[in-house]
């Protein structure tokens, strides 16, 4: 009997550490999300830096989309040959991982 309170006294401890936990987990995701989100910009206002380095990294890539984030990091689509994807970089042209 001793063992069935014990072990319904442990499950329940589980259960409101988890509760407790959730709220703060679900608060850093958020920021996240809110972290990740971009603004489309004109290609025009794309910094010349991030323009020369995707021309040195990538000669043959055309940007077909700009964005910024709040944060002054650039995600650009490009287009190369049949291949299209986002490349991200900072205001002053260095890649970011993704």
């Amino acid at each position: 009997m001793k063992k069935l309170i014990l072990s319904a006294a442990i499950v329940l401890g589980s259960l409101s550490t988890y509760a407790a936990i959730a709220p703060v987990q679900n608060s850093v995701q958020n920021t996240i999300t809110i972290a990740d989100e971009y603004t489309e910009i004109k290609l025009e206002e794309l910094p010349t830096a991030i323009s020369d380095a995707l021309k040195v990294a990538y000669p043959d890539a055309v940007i077909t989309k700009a964005y910024v984030s709040e944060t002054k990091e650039y995600k650009i689509d490009v287009k190369m040959a049949d291949q299209e994807g986002s490349l991200f970089a900072d205001e002053n042209g260095k890649w970011i991982q993704k």
